[in-house]
């Protein structure tokens, strides 16, 4: 519970002062709200505009009378502080809470332990990120700080209940509240705000002291406006903060003419290539910035909740191509990014996921033009040509990113921490980390092998000759890819037949791999050659299309330029077997991987014991298939499944979980689940942010007896973007409600 505020002291009435003053005068956060200035004017003003309820000139007149409850807020320039906090000092009782704006911490903090003589309970730095081109109490406005982030940077003395007061004061007036350590805060606002403005005040003042170029001015266009906008600001107030935060900006001032030096150079060298890679990653980078802050794609979760609400359908009609093969893109960034030359990417999937891992690699300084309509560039590094990323890699919901770049980057000379949302963070990986510190890798993971896992650099690999306890491609996978970069023969040996992208890619980019029944090896040391890919569309997403004309009556569907890679092809299999008038034309070889087009008419199924042969074969799209078989008749069992248990959920006990409630009866078991086919009736069901889930009952509406609504399918963005609109095309009738 937040402690309440009796009165607000608020010492210096400029934008930021005058503008929490008087939104906890109109929001009633407060009882009193009283504004202290040595202007008499600001004053008079602060008062006729009904910013404070009473004003005073010293601030020894109410200070001592301050007690619990009570809030004084120091909204003076940076340089004023220390005088202000020598002032207050013997007059404060230790039960006031007392906070601050100045946009340096560190000198802030220095004042504060001078002069108290340590660092007080009641003291709470922080830092609206807020303001205006207008200044002073005339430009106040009590929603100025509405959704914007407020920084808070506690010390180790400070009080709890101060510190949630402070909290308090600031989301009543509308902040998002956020917290770092003062040193983190001064180094961050040093590259983010203070060097924008010093760069906007001498571009202005540079320009402005060239007589030939005065008239550029007259005819400067909007960026040039937009940019310097900034150094309109109180040439006062940045004097005070760059004097007070000089040597963090001295830092990343350096960075920068460092960074500038080498642009220079580039242009005086005509260095195209490097000028690309500039304005390719300053765009990309610009537009994930601008993603994070609207909660936008993989690096945080939408605000807002998507369900689906799908009523029954007839059939489903129509020819499609369905999104490209997410397990292709993921390793078309990956292998194009350390091969050398270029690499040209068609069919991209421009899912969150593949998206994840393509971000990845330009934070480890790859150059990657697009997507744009599923086209992507690739200028290869080579094999050793990855950089330390600045900060860990996100990789969202996708675990094939974290354990197929956990090999790839257990060669690397750098240190680098591969992390994940909330789902992804609860996945195991340690299935993946085991072989790879078998081959050298040092790799620290949370209590029971989760995200994050931190990976260290400079380690010295040495092929293993790997027998998978289970099928697995993405730890199969994950070996081989270190074993590009382990000393002698890399070998893994698997239980069944998984996806075999991974060495069908290599061979295509010119990394011979030896493949002979369950067994593929390869030798370190090689290179990888630039090469262009065509990405068919994947099959896991066409699963969705294939089941919904299995089970509607009158369906006729042809899934167009679909790969059907032998290790793939278990959901063909398995629909076969019960039944399914289903028949695969137009084949041929692209890159690599081989392609048809895929019919399915509607024909009566019934159920089956699923073979574990297919298992692997069809891992991802068994959601897909337990609708088929609550449409069949008899019973369709499935054995040697465990995999399904550590998916994006549990996808065996939320497909069951489901499946019940929408009158099936399916009952799990350890390593799989039996089906009796039945009647599905209306319901509600829980996707648990699954994407597979989401788009499997939503085919499933096609044979109920009533709506289905599915709560939280925001993540089918992940895997398949464009799918409520592609299904609703051909005869699905799937609404988006957003909660």
């Amino acid at each position: 519970m937040t402690p309440t505020i009796n009165r607000l002291l608020v010492v210096g009435l400029g934008l930021i002062g005058g503008s929490l003053a008087k939104a906890a005068r109109e929001r009633g956060l407060c009882r009193e709200v009283i504004g202290s200035s040595r202007n008499p004017d600001t004053l008079s003003k602060a008062l006729a505009s009904g910013v404070v309820d009473r004003v005073i000139i010293d601030i020894g007149d109410v200070a001592g009378d301050l007690g619990e409850g009570d809030v004084v807020l120091v909204g003076v320039p940076t340089l004023t502080v220390p005088d202000i906090m020598h002032q207050l000092q013997p007059l404060l009782a230790d039960s006031v809470t007392v906070t601050d704006v100045a946009s340096v911490k560190g000198s802030v903090v220095t004042a504060v332990r001078r002069a108290y003589g340590k660092m007080p309970a009641q003291f709470v730095p922080g830092h609206p990120i807020a303001g205006s081109e207008k200044s002073g109490v005339d430009a106040a406005n009590s929603g100025l700080f509405d959704d914007h982030r407020v920084i808070l940077t506690p010390l180790q003395e400070t009080g709890k209940e101060h510190l949630q007061r402070v909290r308090g004061l600031w989301q009543g007036a509308g902040a998002v509240i956020s917290e770092m350590t003062v040193a983190e805060h001064d180094e961050v606002l040093a590259a983010t705000s203070h060097l924008p403005h010093i760069l906007a005040y001498t571009l202005v003042d540079t320009l402005a002291g060239m007589r030939e170029n005065r008239e550029i001015f007259r005819y400067a266009a909007g960026g040039f406006r937009d940019f310097t906008r900034i150094a309109a600001s109180d040439p006062m107030m940045w004097h005070d903060i760059v004097m007070a935060n000089d040597q963090a900006l001295l830092a990343v001032l350096e960075t920068f003419t460092d960074h500038v030096d080498q642009l220079k150079y580039a242009i005086q060298n005509k260095d195209s290539e490097y000028l690309l890679g500039v304005f390719t990653r300053a765009r990309e980078a610009r537009n994930h910035f601008a993603k994070m802050l609207e909660n936008k794609a993989y690096l945080e979760p939408m605000t807002q909740t998507i369900d689906y609400r799908v009523s029954p359908g007839n059939s489903v009609t129509g020819s499609i191509r369905v999104p490209g093969d997410k397990s292709i893109s993921h390793r078309s960034i990956m292998l194009g990014s350390l091969a050398e030359g270029v690499t040209t990417v068609t069919g991209f999937l421009e899912g969150e996921d593949s998206l994840a891992t393509l971000q990845a690699f330009r934070d480890m300084g790859v150059v990657i033009e697009g997507p744009q309509s599923g086209r992507v560039v690739i200028h290869g590094v080579g094999m050793t040509g990855l950089k330390a990323p600045a900060c860990p890699l996100y990789l969202g919901n996708s675990g094939t990113s974290m354990r197929l770049l956990a090999g790839l980057l257990a060669g690397q000379t750098f240190d680098v921490e591969l992390t994940g949302d909330e789902s992804l963070s609860q996945r195991p990986m340690e299935r993946v980390a085991g072989p790879l510190r078998q081959m050298g890798a040092v790799i620290e993971a949370q209590q029971g092998g989760r995200p994050p896992l931190r990976i260290r650099g400079g380690q010295a690999l040495k092929a293993i000759d790997y027998c998978l306890p289970m099928a697995s491609a993405q730890v199969k996978s994950s070996v081989l890819l270190a074993g590009l970069y382990a000393n002698g023969t890399t070998r893994t040996t698997e239980p069944a037949p998984t996806r075999d992208h991974t060495e069908r890619m290599l061979t295509g980019f010119g990394y011979p791999v030896r493949r002979e029944g369950a067994v593929a090896e390869l030798d370190g040391g090689g290179k990888l050659y630039a090469t262009n890919i065509d990405v068919p569309a994947d099959i896991s997403s066409a699963t969705f299309f294939m089941v919904a004309a299995a089970i509607a009556p009158g369906s006729d569907v042809t899934l167009t330029h679909v790969g059907v890679n032998p290790t793939r092809i278990g959901v063909i299999n398995i629909l076969q077997m019960m039944g399914a008038d289903l028949e695969l034309t137009n084949h041929r070889e692209v890159g690599g991987e081989p392609v048809a087009d895929i019919r399915v008419r509607y024909a009566p199924l019934h159920g089956i014991d699923i073979p574990e042969d297919q298992v692997p074969l069809a891992i991802d799209e068994f959601p897909a298939l337990f609708v088929a078989a609550a449409c069949a008749e008899g019973k369709t069992r499935l054995t040697g499944a465990e995999e399904l248990r550590v998916k994006e959920s549990d996808r065996i006990k939320a497909m069951a979980d489901g499946l019940t409630c929408l009158g099936i009866q399916a009952i799990p078991t350890p390593d799989g689940i039996d089906i009796q086919g039945g009647t599905l009736r209306a319901g509600e069901v829980d996707s648990l942010g699954d994407h597979r889930i989401a788009m499997s009952f939503a085919i499933a509406s096609l044979r109920a007896q009533g709506n289905i609504l599915i709560r939280n399918c925001n993540n089918v963005a992940t895997s398949f973007p464009g799918f409520v609109a592609l299904a609703n095309t051909v005869g699905l009738k799937i609404v988006e409600e957003i909660r």
